[in-house]
């Protein structure tokens, strides 16, 4: 199924291509701008600031809780009917060391509070609690993604097995941008999304981005006349009018 979103897509390809690259400049822009600093830690309002900053230029739904029951594989995530009660609860959780840490992590994550984009946000959350309470942040690229879903998985009814992976791969350097940079990488990989690397982003909205991000939709287009490269300044002019087209679906070519 492919969800509604506000850039009109219709292709599941193509959301999903989409969906990470803003998602990824949005998530630079957070740790870069210093937003990062106004999200509540530790909290189910915190969460949603992240989600919101990450997704609300695709999603409607972005930092919202949810509105219907979902679940991977065969496991069902917390119900609508007990949900708002789990995220209370979760706020109360203590978080002053790393096991509580982790239990509460568990806890959001048996939440699922939201439609799409649960994990890649609470992983966020998590390493800013973790910076708050412990001074140490995870360093993401330790761990390996099969015995991290699987850790997690099983999680729900054990969690030794995931505090145990995540503790060896606790570090100092709290205040390291590309460890974060790379972390939302590996967080992204996680979930199957490796399409861009963060590193060679802009921001969302940049004149370069949206060239880009327009050369690779007109690639795709069969009809489109190869008028001029998508390069130098005497390209803008063109550049902005075929973006506005394309980016509303209404090309003279395709």
């Amino acid at each position: 199924m492919i969800l509604e979103n506000k850039l009109n897509i219709t292709n599941q390809v193509e959301l999903a291509k989409a969906e990470e690259k803003i998602s990824k400049q949005k998530a630079k822009q957070l740790f870069d701008s210093g937003d990062i600093a106004k999200v509540e830690v530790g909290t189910f309002s915190g969460l949603s600031f992240i989600h919101a900053y990450l997704f609300e230029d695709i999603y409607d739904f972005a930092g919202k809780i949810r509105t219907v029951n979902i679940a991977k594989g065969n496991f069902s995530f917390a119900p609508l009917m007990y949900l708002k009660q789990s995220l209370l609860h979760i706020d109360t959780m203590p978080q002053g060391n790393f096991d509580q840490i982790i239990e509460k992590y568990v806890e959001m994550n048996i939440a699922h509070p939201f439609r799409e984009g649960n994990g890649r946000a609470t992983r966020i959350w998590l390493d800013l609690i973790l910076k708050k309470e412990i001074k140490q942040v995870m360093d993401w690229n330790l761990v390996d993604k099969e015995e991290y879903l699987s850790a997690m998985e099983r999680s729900v009814v054990k969690d030794i097995e995931i505090k145990v992976l995540l503790k060896q791969a606790l570090t100092d350097k709290i205040h390291d941008r590309a460890l974060f940079m790379k972390g939302i990488d590996v967080s992204y990989y996680y979930e199957g999304y490796s399409e861009f690397r963060i590193g060679k982003m802009g921001k969302w909205g940049e004149n370069g981005d949206s060239a880009l991000f327009l050369e690779e939709k007109i690639g795709r287009c069969p009809h489109f006349p190869p008028i001029f490269p998508f390069s130098g300044i005497n390209n803008l002019f063109m550049v902005s009018i075929y973006l506005r087209l394309f980016l509303h679906d209404i090309s003279p070519f395709c």
